[in-house]
């Protein structure tokens, strides 16, 4: 579906809201005030479109590393098992996004779990019961990480750059916990949406909206709003074109690479055996001329040149939801 067959209220609900949703006991009515409709139409409205696919859900999305540790992970898998392996490694709720991408590693991953020693256990896992040991590559820096963007114009959300992998923690509380388990799935779809989650992790309303509030406001929570899926509303072209530079030479032209206009994901990452890229950058598109364009002119702008490069196009997506955050034994570090 294109986003121009949206009817006026369904694009503004989706491109206008990715952010900064409301944060109050009827975030409906305040958003019908907005958008000069019923709140109930506004709920409604959003729990279609979730339902059609076109919304993920409405809820957090959390800083990576805050909250547990995570990687990016790739397998090369034969051609005549990938969906079998894939549909294996999906199964996990530790794995929150998984694509085949056009490479000999064609299946990357998303995997997060409670910290370092038990993702390292969930990889090794995998990599066992398929036969198929994956790569781990692991944030070391970010430039820019925000998917929200404009649908019509394909231009993003430029928002204050993150705290880096190694920022200083702070702890989280056993409600708080409960409160990000209870965010999994997105707001309810009822009137009253937070004094539900209050009720799901023994806080009151007051309490549930103050904390999402104070992670808005200290880069726990990169995000509050309207998650949607990209891929239905047209941006089908999705490349990832990664660089293999020094960590100091990604280092200094990440930031310069991340403000380029079209670039939706930018950061440096550990590069592993067979895998010497260090630069990422997601780029999004509507047709695959329009994202080989695009990579060939930052690699120009950015003097990327005489790196080398591949761009590696997203074709079949197995998996794709917010990821699962699981409670330490011990009260667990984040932002």
């Amino acid at each position: 579906m294109n986003s121009a067959l949206l009817n006026p209220l369904e694009y503004r609900l989706l491109n206008d809201f990715q952010r900064d949703f409301p944060l109050c006991s009827d975030p409906w009515a305040q958003l019908g005030q907005q958008l000069q409709a019923p709140g109930e139409l506004i709920r409604a409205t959003l729990h279609r479109l979730c339902h059609t696919g076109l919304v993920s859900r409405v809820g957090a999305v959390f800083a990576p590393n805050r909250l547990g540790a995570s990687t990016l992970a790739a397998m090369a898998v034969p051609e005549t098992r990938l969906a079998e392996v894939a549909a294996l490694v999906s199964s996990y709720p530790g794995i929150n996004h998984n694509y085949q991408r056009e490479h000999r590693y064609n299946l990357w991953f998303v995997a997060s779990s409670r910290d370092q020693t038990r993702l390292a256990q969930l990889l090794a896992e995998l990599g066992q019961r398929t036969g198929c040991p994956p790569i781990a590559l692991p944030l070391e820096e970010e430039f820019h990480i925000d998917l929200g963007f404009d649908l019509a114009r394909g231009t993003r959300h430029r928002p204050p750059p993150g705290p880096s992998p190694s920022a200083p923690r702070a702890y989280l509380t056993p409600a708080d916990w409960a409160l990000v388990t209870a965010l999994h799935e997105g707001l309810p779809w009822v009137a009253r949406p937070y004094h539900a989650l209050a009720q799901r992790c023994g806080l009151n309303e007051h309490q549930v909206l103050a904390r999402l509030a104070a992670w808005q406001d200290n880069r726990l929570m990169r995000r509050f709003g309207v998650i949607v899926q990209h891929r239905p509303l047209g941006y089908r072209a999705n490349g990832m074109a990664v660089w293999a530079l020094p960590p100091a030479e990604a280092s200094r032209l990440g930031p310069q690479l991340a403000a380029c206009e079209g670039v939706h994901l930018c950061y440096r990452r550990r590069p592993a055996p067979d895998w010497p890229y260090t630069l990422y950058a997601m780029l999004h598109g509507q047709a695959r001329d329009e994202v080989e364009a695009r990579h060939q002119a930052l690699s120009l702008h950015c003097e990327l040149t005489d790196y080398p490069s591949a761009l590696l196009f997203s074709t079949t997506c197995f998996k794709q939801c917010g990821a699962r955050y699981e409670a330490p034994r011990e009260p667990a570090l984040c932002l």
